[in-house]
This record gives C-alpha cells, structure tokens and sequence, in this order.
C-alpha cells in the first residue's frame, strides 16, 4: 500500500472512531471544532512536495463574529518553537485588516488560546471563554492564518453555495466517511467572487482515496489550496465581516 494512501486511512479512522465515541470537542472539517458535534480541520493529504495543512465546519462567514476587534490572545509556554509563526499569522491579519491582537489582560475572559496538539484545528466565530487554537507540529504561518479566520467566522471557500459553477467535487475520489468536508454551505458570500486562490479554499486532493483529484477547478487555478499569504478576497471578507469602515473600525485601528 502507498504511504500516502496509508497515511489518509490512519487519520480516516481515527475521525471515525472519534465520532463513535462521543467526544465533544472533536475535528471534522479537518480544522474546524464544534461546540457539541464533532469538528474538522483542514489537514490537507499532499503530493510529496505539497504544504501540508488543517480543518472545520459549517463554510463562509456565518460564524458569531467576535464583539471586539482588538482579540485578546494568550500562547502556551508549549508554543515557544512556534512562536514565530503565530504571531506573524496575527500581524498577517492585522496588517490587512481592522482586526488587532494583543496579549490577554487577567480580566478578559474572553480570548483566544494558542496550545500545543496534533494537527491544526480550532472552532469558528466566537464562542465565549478560553477559545482554542490547536497548533501542531506542520501547521505553518500560513495554517495559523488560516484556523485565525475560522475562529473569526469563517468558513472554507470551497463550500460556498455558489462552488458548482466553479470547481467539481469528485465524490468517487473521497474517502469514506470524509464526504462531510465537500458540503456546501448557505452562508453569506458578500458578493466577493469566487476565488481559487483564498487561504480558506482545500487543495485539489485533499481526503483523497486513491491520489486522485477531490476538487477539480472549472477554470485555471494555479496556486489552489495555497497557505502563504492572504488573498484581496479574504481581506475583503473580513472587512465587511466586521465593518472595518465604519468610524468605530476606524478609531480602533488609529489607537
């Protein structure tokens, strides 16, 4: 058997049987958690040369934004190796947006909390309290980004409503039980283009059966699935997402 067949089974199973027992706080889109039902994250089954990346859940912009636009965080002394990155991920963002991060205060309850895990995965929109970003070992800049914007509300590109007049899902190539990450999603799209290219869209094999392609693109696309930097369409989302016109987006970005 393939390695990399083999390799896509292991982690197959090992969703499955989390979802057979009942934990809570588990991954499905393969970087996306859910509050009672299983989640995912966004873990990517590469080419050999290919980035690896993470998971999640509903798709698009129809999480419960943050009340704040200035994030509080909180990194576990586990992170140190990764420290880099995940702040570059956060200036990524902020340099970008109207969103800002700073170290949390002891009277915020409400932050995000970067910690040490197997793969990459995180909840998406506000959830109150402690919200986990879980960082694994593969998980680049790039990734971090990536499970930022879930938990800012964000859903993966390929599952916007509108995808079938863009990709092709190749259901036949998907292996068992991961069909759930290809479902569309009828969340708001903000009337920004599709875009190939977003730091929210899959790879053309993620959860490949047999190395063959999952998603297909109707049109050239290039740099799909790619984690390096923000595209003009997730900058763009998060700024309406969060108003980042508006004079009070504007006060907060100025102070």
């Amino acid at each position: 058997m393939q390695l990399w067949l083999f390799v896509a089974l292991v982690l197959a199973e090992i969703v499955k049987n989390e979802l057979r027992s009942g934990v809570t706080s588990l991954v499905v889109e393969r970087d996306v958690m859910l509050l009672k039902r299983p989640n995912q994250t966004d873990l990517n089954f590469p080419h050999p040369c290919e980035e690896v990346t993470p998971y999640r859940k509903k798709r698009n912009a129809v999480g419960i934004p943050w009340p704040t636009k200035n994030i509080p965080y909180e990194i576990s002394s586990e992170m140190e190796n990764q420290m880099p990155d995940i702040l570059a991920a956060m200036e990524m963002i902020s340099n970008h947006t109207c969103i800002s991060f700073h170290e949390r205060k002891p009277d915020e309850p409400n932050y995000l909390f970067y910690k040490v895990s197997e793969s990459c995965t995180t909840y998406i929109g506000f959830t109150g309290g402690q919200q986990a970003v879980l960082i694994g070992p593969q998980c680049s800049m790039g990734n971090i980004a990536h499970e930022i914007l879930h938990s800012l509300g964000f859903h993966h590109e390929h599952t916007r409503w509108d995808r079938d007049n863009f990709i092709s899902v190749v259901e036949a190539n998907i292996i068992a039980g991961m069909e759930y990450d290809f479902e569309k999603n009828n969340g708001e799209t903000f009337n920004i283009p599709y875009d190939y290219t977003s730091i929210m869209h899959y790879g053309r094999n993620v959860f490949s059966s047999n190395g063959k392609d999952t998603i297909i693109p109707k049109q050239e696309a290039k740099n799909m699935g790619q984690r390096r930097q923000l595209m003009q369409s997730d900058i763009d989302r998060v700024q309406k997402f969060y108003h980042c016109d508006s004079e009070e987006a504007k006060t907060k970005t100025e102070s």
